[in-house]
């Protein structure tokens, strides 16, 4: 069995929490909030932090709000090692300024998407992950092709681990079947679990950590439940998995932003409002996300 424990050589590993941003009522962000949730996700049990990611609605932020997310996450998080921001961009160049900045802060690792501004092709995409590499932070890819609309494919991947550009995947594709092939064309390569509805399905299928979203709202319980899903104790993951399922599954929906923020609202984390263009829940989905999180509560997950 792989090793899925958090340390300092490896610090992409464990349950490393994408971490929503706190805002105010004037939607400034609340940085002291900010600093006390990171601080609290590991008192919980959680082992790091990725700011800056889609769950902390970076494409809202000046770089201002963006650079001091990330020094605010390092401070609280007591060991740089535990933060591993989001260095999305448009270009490659801002990309790499963002991981530079991030090694300058002590981040332990970056989270790296494809080009995004376009649909890139494969010597596009291998260009990319090189040159943010050379900043030389560990740098984990992000394979979200419902939202970039660029699959980092199991081949893909293997020459991108070849080429010393990447250390890990975070997998968002919802295709399990991959852990297999990506195992096989890349076995040094940490698969980490990128969409928390297909959490234990990827944990025994080898994925060392997990870049999760509901600890967020409940970090007790999805600490519990991942560490029982890697160590393959499935009489103590597969009832919380159960349990939680139908809360996990809006990490994966357009909305899971709102959802999430929603949930933790519900949970007693202040989660409160989003940048625009998000907007507030409503109707059919506000009720589902509302009724599950408070199932969740009642069944006494924290």
């Amino acid at each position: 069995m792989n090793d899925t424990t958090w340390t300092t050589e490896r610090p992409w590993r464990g349950i490393m929490v994408a971490t929503t941003l706190p805002f105010r009522d004037d939607l400034s962000v609340d940085h002291d909030a900010y600093a006390e949730h990171v601080a609290w996700l590991i008192a919980n049990g959680c082992d790091g932090v990725v700011p800056n990611g889609s769950l902390g609605e970076y494409q809202t932020l000046t770089a201002d709000e963006r650079a001091r997310v990330v020094r605010t996450a390092v401070e609280a998080a007591g060991d740089g090692a535990r933060v591993m921001p989001g260095v999305a961009a448009y270009g490659s160049a801002e990309s790499r300024r963002w991981a530079e900045q991030a090694a300058e802060a002590g981040c332990g690792s970056v989270l790296l998407l494809p080009p995004n501004a376009y649909r890139a092709d494969e010597p596009s995409v291998l260009a990319h992950y090189a040159d943010v590499a050379r900043v030389g932070i560990p740098v984990v890819a992000y394979n979200n092709p419902i939202d970039t609309k660029v699959d980092l494919v199991p081949d893909l991947l293997a020459k991108l681990h070849t080429a010393g550009s990447i250390v890990a995947v975070k997998e968002f594709s919802g295709d399990v079947r991959r852990a297999y092939e990506i195992a096989e064309l890349a076995p040094n390569l940490d698969l980490l679990i990128g969409a928390d509805d297909v959490l234990l399905e990827l944990a025994l299928a080898g994925a060392v950590g997990w870049i999760a979203g509901y600890p967020n709202a409940l970090p007790a319980s999805c600490a519990e439940l991942y560490r029982a899903a890697v160590a393959g104790d499935l009489a103590t993951a597969r009832p919380l998995y159960s349990s939680l399922h139908s809360l996990l599954r809006w990490d994966s929906k357009i909305e899971f932003v709102q959802c999430i923020k929603l949930s933790m609202d519900i949970a007693g984390r202040r989660g409160g409002p989003t940048r625009p263009p998000r907007l507030p829940l409503t109707g059919a989905t506000e009720a589902a996300v509302r009724t599950a999180t408070e199932k969740a509560v009642a069944d006494g997950h924290r």
